[in-house]
């Protein structure tokens, strides 16, 4: 009894971890780290596995810890919507003592992780933690205008990369973030179009002008196309940088063309058809979208 009651304990607190770091998320933010880090060193020589494991680890613990505050602070309107109220603290199966304590352990894991790569690195994990729990997070229920800000925080780890590779922030750096910066526009309005009905129980104003109708639609077109003229950006520094350490080859500006217009088609037809169908399949190709794009560029810079 006691061996099956420690196996279910620990097998829950494991669970319980997972969602309060939402691991899911936490790996694809940790993915995109990577892929600004290989970019950023020269080449396969330069590669230094003890940065990338406090990279990855330093990284998930920034994440993980931003969304355990955010779920200490909106517990209990986390626990108003079907999306959320089975998270740990909405549903009352870990203190919010503990997630707090979890979230400021994770907070100083990280920032000393980073902080041993280079100081910009725990620079900017701090940044990100400051601006998801003291920025967005309370802005969600007053404004719209709280995912034009959970866009910086959001943006910073495809860049995080390339400082931990670099330990500079330049023009290269600032290219990676604004590609991941315009990214969060169309994903995040296609989750908060089709999840209106659960964001609008705990008063979450997550689409630009608070409806799901033309003017939402064009929005996310419009911030597709933006997508797609940042994420083509390396290409032109072939151009207009001398030596530029971000470059993209003709073959792979093709390629980021076509996914980019892969996002505008359908964020087309959520124009057109306007359903939640329609915006989750949309939300599905932004994260296929985003993961491809830096495997192109990965690909292409160790190919070239």
């Amino acid at each position: 009894m006691n061996a099956t009651a420690n196996t279910f304990s620990f097998k829950q607190i494991a669970i319980d971890f997972k969602e309060i770091t939402k691991a899911g998320l936490a790996v694809s933010v940790v993915f995109s780290s990577i892929a600004g880090y290989l970019l950023g060193v020269l080449d396969f020589h330069d590669l230094k596995v003890t940065t990338l494991l406090m990279l990855a680890i330093g990284g998930y613990c920034m994440v993980g810890a931003s969304n355990a505050f955010n779920q200490v602070i909106e517990k209990d309107l986390d626990a108003l919507m079907d999306r959320t109220k089975n998270r740990p603290v909405a549903s009352g199966r870990m203190s919010p003592n503990r997630a707090l304590f979890i979230a400021s352990l994770l907070t100083i894991v990280g920032l000393i992780l980073l902080y041993n790569i280079n100081p910009k690195s725990a620079m900017f994990g701090a940044i990100s933690i400051f601006l998801y729990t003291s920025v967005y997070t309370p802005l969600k229920q007053y404004t719209p205008l709280s995912v034009f800000v959970g866009a910086f925080p959001g943006a910073i780890p495809f860049m995080l990369g390339w400082v931990a590779a670099t330990n500079n922030f330049g023009i290269e750096a600032g290219t990676l973030f604004l590609i991941q910066f315009f990214w969060q526009f169309p994903h995040f309005w296609a989750i908060g179009w089709f999840l209106y009905e659960d964001y609008e129980k705990a008063g979450f104003f997550m689409l630009p002008n608070g409806k799901k109708d033309s003017s939402t639609a064009l929005q996310i077109i419009l911030y597709c196309f933006w997508l797609l003229i940042a994420s083509l950006l390396p290409f032109a520094m072939n151009y207009l940088i001398v030596k530029p350490r971000l470059l993209l080859s003709p073959v792979a500006a093709v390629m980021v063309f076509l996914l980019g217009l892969w996002m505008i088609i359908y964020a087309v037809k959520l124009y057109k058809e306007r359903t939640s169908k329609a915006a989750r399949t949309l939300m599905l190709v932004s994260v296929s979208y985003i993961s491809l794009l830096q495997l192109v560029y990965i690909i292409d810079k160790f190919l070239r």
